[in-house]
């Protein structure tokens, strides 16, 4: 256990308020979350390749006081998803366009899964996505925070007849530990997993840019 560190809590109301942190003389760097994940870039001084090709961070490293930018997202959802995936499962479907499904999308075309985005304003979107679509892409990625705490009854509008044993569905919220989109696909008898590991993952890595790159 290492003594003489502290993991606080930054709520902020806009995104003008991170200046204020960056004043702090013993900050070593944060976690970025939504709605940020875009926003903060403008207010750093380098990305790492991979938040640069992604274009969102969620990790930010304060060091002889320049600020870098890091995606440590990519990497929990990847770490997940090779625990989970079948050879089967070779097409995904991303509900989300935010900061988080481009850090999913990074990892998917990382191993070259084929995968197609679904957000309002995208051709295939939630009012026209139809059951065949979802029956043909038997990975499905939640990205959105549609039911987290404590909204934890609200869901998006989603096919789930689409849906099948063969599919895995991975919902990236971890509060709560169900949410409704996840309870809706498992009754239809797909592999569910919540966001948690990769919450996990992403944190340890996080740890490990803040504890080792600062040396």
């Amino acid at each position: 256990m290492l003594k003489n560190f502290s993991y606080d809590i930054f709520d902020l109301n806009d995104i003008h308020e991170v200046e204020h942190l960056f004043a702090s003389p013993d900050l070593l760097g944060f976690n970025v979350t939504i709605p940020y994940k875009e926003k903060i870039i403008d207010y750093l001084d380098e990305l790492s390749d991979e938040a640069e090709k992604i274009g969102a961070v969620n990790c930010v490293l304060i060091q002889d006081e320049k600020k870098t930018g890091y995606n440590t997202d990519a990497f929990g959802f990847e770490k997940t998803l090779l625990l989970h995936k079948k050879p089967s499962q070779d097409k995904a479907l991303i509900l989300g366009n935010g900061g988080a499904a481009k850090a999913v999308k990074y990892a998917l075309d990382k191993h070259s899964i084929p995968s197609v985005t679904i957000s309002r304003s995208t051709e295939i979107n939630f009012e026209n996505l139809d059951q065949e679509t979802v029956a043909d892409h038997k990975i499905i990625i939640q990205c959105t925070p549609v039911g987290t705490f404590p909204n934890v009854k609200d869901c998006l509008n989603f096919p789930f007849d689409g849906l099948s044993s063969d599919h895995l569905v991975i919902d990236l919220i971890y509060n709560p530990n169900y949410t409704q989109f996840i309870i809706n696909a498992s009754e239809k008898g797909a592999k569910t997993v919540n966001g948690y590991y990769m919450l996990e993952q992403q944190a340890e890595k996080a740890w490990e840019i803040w504890n080792f790159q600062k040396k």
